[in-house]
């Protein structure tokens, strides 16, 4: 099973302050436990929402609005997807995450999608096809 992490955003990361030495170490490490058990299959921090954009697709027209966005409580500052055997695996990495005894953290834990979650709609041929592009994607 995977598992996508969310790393909420908070008023320092939206003001764009970097984490400082001390805590880059700390989850360098950090991610080096995961890979080491075998669980980590990516993970990032992101920019501000000052520097993004949100896209609005709606009857063939797209409405672009620029960041800042105000709410910061909705926003994202990184992720993790973990591959684990349950999502209180997933909960029992996310538990261990340096700094989280220093400062307020606030993770979100959602499943990702398999291909058996779909069912009978994901027909052979989809599937056959997901196979080739992610094969494609993974030679780039």
């Amino acid at each position: 099973m995977r598992f996508m992490v969310l790393l909420k955003a908070t008023e320092a990361t939206e003001a764009g302050k970097l984490p400082s030495t001390e805590l880059l170490t700390a989850m360098g490490k950090f991610n080096e436990e995961m890979v080491d058990a075998g669980v980590l299959v990516a993970g990032e921090g992101i920019h501000p929402s000052s520097r993004g954009s949100r896209v609005k697709l709606l009857a063939g027209n797209a409405t672009i609005t620029d960041g800042p966005f105000t709410e910061t409580k909705e926003l994202i500052s990184g992720f993790w997807i973990l591959d684990v055997e349950s999502k209180e695996e997933a909960i029992g990495w996310a538990k261990r995450m340096p700094a989280a005894h220093e400062i307020e953290i606030n993770l979100e834990i959602r499943q990702v999608f398999q291909a058996e979650d779909f069912g009978e709609n994901f027909t052979p041929e989809l599937r056959e096809a997901e196979e080739r592009l992610r094969a494609r994607s993974d030679q780039q």
